[in-house]
């Protein structure tokens, strides 16, 4: 081939080097050229080409880890090594397991497998790409939905066991990360911050660890996990945070640090909104001091008027419901807590009226409403509300669905590190240790 130039020749007799993938090519190139005709519809024509990349993929992969046993036989030295027989090595990838035949060398008494140590390859194995894609899909669906989701975009198949086997570590992994990681202070900013924190119920089994029988001495039971959420106002883009074991101090450690992931830094403010838990407050003035403030959640306080109404006022709740509205509306909180005094029941603090003006008492300094509404701040923990359903329960609460204690706080990390937006970076950090 006079006529060609020199960097295509070479290019032809590497290519002629490796027989299956310029069949590979000529596939695609009968795609491009559509000789058969059956090709006129692009969704066809698409099909045709995933199916040729896989199947190209699958081949790549095998020559190279034929090439790389090839070339790790010929840098085997025969005075120190001596090869003593050969095993099937296969592992599991996006484009199909790869399997080929790897020679074992004896070295003195012990048995090597140079290349899959060099490549970083375990029989059996997952590789790093596969491993991303199910733990993508174990974070966002139940295990056993995996293969049904893996099988459609990739065309291959993985047992439940295996989605479940790969996705919990990794999970386990970022919690672990996500724990050692120094806290950071924020720059200094006069910027206002919204947050917001609160409690969930997860279904948990917890086995006896004196059980004989491990079926027999499954408990079932609900237990609490906590979210917190802080974002500058104006953003719609919230830095999280959570967790299972721990008590307030760490509701508290875990609120400081998403504040601080927010950009909450010396001169911030935090507007913060919730319940009116005992707990939360206390975390909010240790955690932040004078730099927060805390209003009580408008629609909480609501529900015990919309208790109180039906005593108050029983031929008209609605109507007295509203008047209470407007005057906390108006900072008349006295005037609320007078509508309420005929029906108190101080020897009865169960009474619906008696438990409403406990609840206002005890928290008068945190009714500021109008206060809020004048510079455009929410009076409802609705955000926190809205982010349980999609960081939590989406995943850790369905049907039928328990979880061991200590994968709750493994997938909880899971699923705040995705709603952080920190995925990508976790993956980079194991392909920097892998490379």
């Amino acid at each position: 081939m006079p006529h060609l130039p020199e960097q295509d020749r070479i290019f032809l007799q590497r290519l002629n080097g490796h027989p299956v993938l310029r069949a590979r090519f000529e596939s695609l190139l009968g795609v491009v050229e559509d000789a058969g005709g059956d090709l006129e519809k692009a969704d066809a024509a698409e099909r045709r080409v995933i199916e040729e990349v896989r199947q190209m993929g699958n081949e790549v992969l095998t020559a190279w880890a034929q090439n790389g046993i090839a070339r790790s036989a010929a840098r085997v030295g025969q005075a120190s090594a001596g090869r003593s027989g050969g095993k099937k090595l296969y592992w599991h990838t996006t484009f199909g397991d790869i399997t080929v035949e790897e020679p074992l060398w004896r070295v003195g008494t012990q048995s090597e497998r140079r290349f899959s140590e060099r490549a970083g390859v375990a029989c059996r194995g997952t590789s790093l790409a596969l491993q991303r894609v199910l733990a993508d899909f174990g974070a966002d669906v139940p295990f056993g939905q995996v293969p049904d989701k893996l099988r459609e975009p990739y065309g291959i198949a993985m047992p439940v066991s295996t989605a479940q086997r790969i996705t919990e570590p990794h999970a386990q992994a970022i919690y672990e990360q996500e724990t050692a990681r120094e806290e950071v202070t924020g720059a200094k900013n006069s910027r206002t911050f919204i947050g917001e924190i609160d409690g969930s119920m997860v279904p948990v089994v917890e086995v006896s660890p004196d059980a004989q029988d491990k079926r027999q001495g499954k408990t079932l039971l609900w237990k609490e996990v906590r979210l917190c959420l802080v974002h500058p106002v104006g953003s719609a883009t919230p830095s999280f945070g959570g967790h299972f074991a721990g008590g307030a101090e760490e509701s508290g450690r875990q609120w400081a640090r998403c504040a601080a992931k927010a950009g909450f830094g010396p001169g911030s403010h935090l507007h913060a909104v919730g319940d009116g838990a005992a707990w939360i407050t206390s975390q909010l003035d240790l955690r932040f001091g004078t730099q927060g403030a805390f209003l009580v959640d408008f629609f909480h306080l609501c529900e015990y008027l919309g208790d109180a109404s039906k005593v108050c006022a029983a031929s008209d709740p609605k109507a007295w419901m509203e008047k209470q509205k407007s005057r906390l509306h108006a900072n008349q909180v006295d005037a609320v807590l007078e509508a309420l005094a005929p029906w108190v029941e101080a020897d009865h603090d169960d009474h619906p009226v008696t438990a409403c003006d406990r609840y206002i008492r005890n928290r008068l300094s945190q009714l500021d409403y109008p206060g809020a509404i004048q510079r455009g701040l929410p009076i409802g923990s609705g955000e926190i509300e809205s982010a349980h359903r999609y960081v939590i329960q989406e995943r850790l609460k369905l049907p039928g669905a328990w979880w061991a204690p200590r994968n709750v706080e493994a997938m909880l990390a899971l699923r705040i590190n995705r709603a952080n937006r920190e995925w990508a970076d976790y993956w980079k950090g194991l392909e920097k240790q892998a490379a």
